[in-house]
């Protein structure tokens, strides 16, 4: 009997998980693409080699139904980057309000030297931050 019990709820606990695991607002992410950075904030021009210092870009999204996704990050040489921001679009109904979404880097360098970095603005166009590390 008590075997029996054991298994009715076990039965019933991984039902109940399944049933709350199942997300009917589910939605699936149907491309992914380039989205230009608007700015960029660096808290601190300058900083120690080995230190970590965050840095935020910032883009327009048309709607509800785009994101920040992620980032190419390319190291051009040893102390130059080239960032560009990419998004995603997911299916579904969705808000097709315009806002401000933000992304983050986080900048441990090697090296004491200038650093130059280059963010897509779209086009042609690259806004450029220099950090120096001593």
């Amino acid at each position: 009997m008590k075997k029996l019990l054991n298994m009715g709820f076990s039965a019933l606990f991984l039902g109940l998980l399944f049933i709350s695991c199942n997300d009917d607002d589910y939605q699936t992410i149907e491309s992914i693409g380039r989205i230009k950075i608007d700015s960029v904030k660096i808290v601190n021009d300058t900083m120690d080699v080995f230190s970590v210092q965050s840095i935020k870009t910032y883009s327009t999204y048309p709607s509800q139904c785009e994101g920040f996704y992620g980032y190419d990050y390319i190291y051009d040489n040893d102390f130059d980057r080239s960032v560009t921001a990419y998004r995603y679009i997911k299916d579904g109904p969705c808000s097709q309000n315009m806002y401000t979404g933000a992304g983050q880097i986080n900048f441990s360098p090697r090296y004491k030297g200038n650093y130059t970095f280059r963010f897509w603005n779209g086009g042609d166009n690259w806004i450029t931050k220099t950090i120096v590390v001593e």
